[in-house]
């Protein structure tokens, strides 16, 4: 702890060591305010204050990048663990009562994650937790890490295997891909043949830059489809299933969500004749937050939540008159 001294330059808060930690992990003062949630130049002012106290730069613009000098390294260690043991006798100290609580919990999911997991899991707090509330973060796998790191997000969800260091992992089901169409499509029936499907018209979903498993998926969809198939490329799940609803389109999406889009938005569920990939479904914690109360409450519904299957079975559907 030698390389934070405490005794001079004027007074140093946890807020101004949270700053540093947080900017030692973004090299950017635009993410940084925005994982403290602050204004650039409250944290630019912060920064002013800790260059004084350390007397030295701390950080130097190089390119696009704020890097940090040789001083701000020897600090990131020491920082890191002030917070750390902060953190855990905040966490030894203080409870967390689900049925009073107004916590608001942050997480990360693509959208596909945000139609299974939602509706369940509002139903659920509604009844056991009224009052907390929930922040749903868009998709940035750049940053993914690091929010989880910082405590910006609580947890993640999905199929995320780049996520390796300091993270915590728990399997919650295992997913599988099928494709919808419209109903009536005028060529495709339940079980369509491999050559069938690949002379129909697709819409891919794409979640290139989100370091998502489904990645997988789409390659094996552009190895069956000839690419002059392959009529649009979306975002999001739910705007494939659109796109199926109100065109000849096939779209391929994890059985869990196609049967949910499939009742609400009349499709048909059909057994694609390709190979495809499973896809594990994990949730993803920091190490920093394992055992903090709150946090150890809301991973604990999930695996309780997803026990069962929340959707009927593909085969189970096609039975029904």
């Amino acid at each position: 702890m030698k390389a934070i001294p405490f005794g001079y330059g004027g007074d140093l808060s946890l807020h101004h060591l949270r700053a540093l930690d947080v900017l030692l992990r973004e090299h950017s003062l635009t993410r940084a305010a925005q994982v403290l949630e602050v204004s650039q130049p409250a944290l630019s002012k912060t920064l002013a204050h800790l260059r004084r106290y350390f007397d030295d730069p701390l950080f130097i613009r190089v390119s696009l990048r704020m890097e940090p000098t040789p001083k701000a390294l020897e600090l990131a260690a020491p920082v890191t663990a002030i917070l750390d043991r902060l953190r855990r006798l905040r966490s030894e100290h203080l409870s967390f009562d689900p049925r009073t609580s107004d916590r608001t919990f942050g997480f990360c999911v693509v959208d596909a994650g945000v139609i299974k997991l939602l509706p369940p899991l509002v139903t659920l707090l509604r009844e056991e937790a009224p009052h907390v509330r929930l922040q749903v973060m868009q998709l940035d796998a750049e940053r993914l890490e690091a929010w989880l790191e910082s405590g910006k997000l609580d947890f993640a969800m999905g199929a995320f295997p780049s996520l390796v260091k300091g993270i915590r992992r728990q399997l919650l089901w295992v997913e599988k891909y099928v494709c919808v169409v419209r109903k009536g499509h005028p060529r495709l029936g339940p079980e369509p043949s491999s050559r069938a499907l690949a002379a129909e018209k697709h819409v891919l979903v794409s979640t290139s830059g989100t370091g998502h498993a489904h990645q997988l998926a789409e390659r094996a969809i552009e190895a069956a489809i000839p690419a002059e198939n392959i009529v649009c490329r979306v975002p999001m799940f739910i705007a494939a299933a659109v796109m199926a609803k109100h065109t000849d389109t096939v779209a391929t999406l994890p059985l869990s969500i196609a049967t949910v889009l499939a009742e609400d938005l009349g499709l048909e569920v059909i057994k694609p004749p390709i190979k495809l990939p499973k896809i594990e479904i994990f949730q993803y914690w920091h190490e920093r937050f394992h055992r903090e109360p709150g946090n150890r409450w809301i991973r604990s519904v999930f695996p309780t939540l997803f026990r069962r299957p929340l959707m009927p079975r593909l085969d189970a559907r096609r039975r029904q008159p």
